[in-house]
């Protein structure tokens, strides 16, 4: 099966902002639920100690509590639950998408009204590799029918709406007693506009001749968001709630280098804290 790696960099990441809860005034009596909504999906990845973790998306399905005539058509079962439509679906490699990289899943239109969850179905070609040996990675079957999201947000006709799956690979994989592992996705959703972003260079010391890659934690003591360095010390953290945090760059262990700690970084919502070179 050929695998879906079309990613997306930082910077293409940071350019889609949605407006949350803005309705416009109006004298006539159009209802807000009429009518489509743009949606983005993109999805992204905290790192996990695993050479190689593979999630074979099918699908994003949305919960609308609307009664639009859009809504209707697109609900074949009945149950609120329709599809986004235009899914780029298919098999992505989790640990490809750190570092400020993300998948693009979805940018369609979509009912406006209520939308109460979001659910991502996945399929049954999951694997994870370990020491370079690639094991099914079994998915139980509610997570195959859709992994429910919070959302409880009003779309409104007219508008954009962009969010971010965030995937934490350590915890969304558990290995059982005979060896084997599950796949019981643990992710974040955020929307993009409604969060801030750190982005950032590690510099490495001068004498140090090989690439190292580092791992940058970003943390309040209640929300950690990680993400390792590209090739070239470059680091994005998205999708961060606005507050105070503390950072840390932790080096490969192979390098002996100490971990550069930054005890105060402020995010502001919807803007990006650029925290330049940070030399080891």
């Amino acid at each position: 099966m050929k695998y879906l790696k079309n990613v997306t960099l930082k910077g293409l990441m940071m350019a889609t902002f949605i407006s949350l809860g803005l309705t416009s005034c109006s004298d006539d009596d159009t209802n807000p639920g009429d009518g489509t909504s743009n949606l983005t999906v993109r999805m992204t990845d905290a790192p996990g100690d695993y050479d190689a973790v593979f999630v074979d998306v099918q699908d994003i399905e949305i919960h609308v509590d609307a009664e639009s005539e859009t809504q209707v058509e697109t609900d074949v079962d009945g149950d609120g639950w329709i599809s986004v439509g235009d899914v780029n679906a298919g098999i992505y490699d989790l640990l490809e998408l750190t570092g400020g990289v993300s998948q693009l899943l979805a940018d369609t239109e979509v009912p406006a009204g209520y939308v109460s969850q979001m659910r991502l179905v996945l399929g049954t070609e999951n694997s994870v590799v370990v020491d370079g040996v690639k094991k099914p990675l079994n998915t139980p079957s509610a997570q195959q029918s859709g992994l429910k999201l919070q959302l409880n947000q009003e779309f409104i006709a007219g508008e954009n709406y962009a969010f971010l799956l965030d995937f934490d690979v350590d915890k969304s994989i558990v290995t059982t007693g005979n060896g084997s592992y599950n796949l019981k996705p643990v992710i974040r959703l955020s929307a993009e506009a409604n969060a801030g972003a750190v982005v950032g260079k590690v510099v490495m010391p001068v004498d140090i001749q090989v690439a190292v890659q580092s791992l940058v934690v970003l943390t309040d003591g209640n929300v950690t968001i990680s993400a390792y360095t590209d090739a070239d010390g470059n680091f994005s953290l998205n999708g961060v709630p606005a507050g105070i945090y503390s950072l840390q760059v932790i080096p490969d262990a192979d390098a002996n280098l100490n971990t550069y700690a930054i005890g105060t970084v402020e995010v502001k919502r919807n803007e990006t804290t650029d925290l330049g070179e940070l030399n080891l």
